[in-house]
């Protein structure tokens, strides 16, 4: 994916479900609207959680990819 610039990184490594998705949901409220927001997560789970949570709030997951054990997630806020 193209150079995406990033307003924040969340480091969630080491976290078990729920909480990547509890501080990314915390992080994205202090972003102006189309800001992205990276996190990264080791829970394997988080790749369908961010999934459910971008449907359910309606920001837009740009990226989830794993790479070497770590997920990245590149979310844009859109309200």
């Amino acid at each position: 994916m193209a150079d995406i610039p990033i307003a924040e990184t969340l480091d969630c490594s080491g976290l078990l479900c729920p909480m990547p998705v509890v501080k990314t949901n915390k992080a994205i409220k202090n972003l102006k609207v189309g800001e992205v927001l990276e996190m990264i997560a080791t829970d394997p789970g988080s790749i369908p959680d961010m999934e459910a949570w971008a449907k359910q709030t309606g920001h837009e997951l740009l990226e989830a990819k794993e790479e070497g054990g770590k997920y990245r997630f590149l979310i844009k806020k859109t309200h």
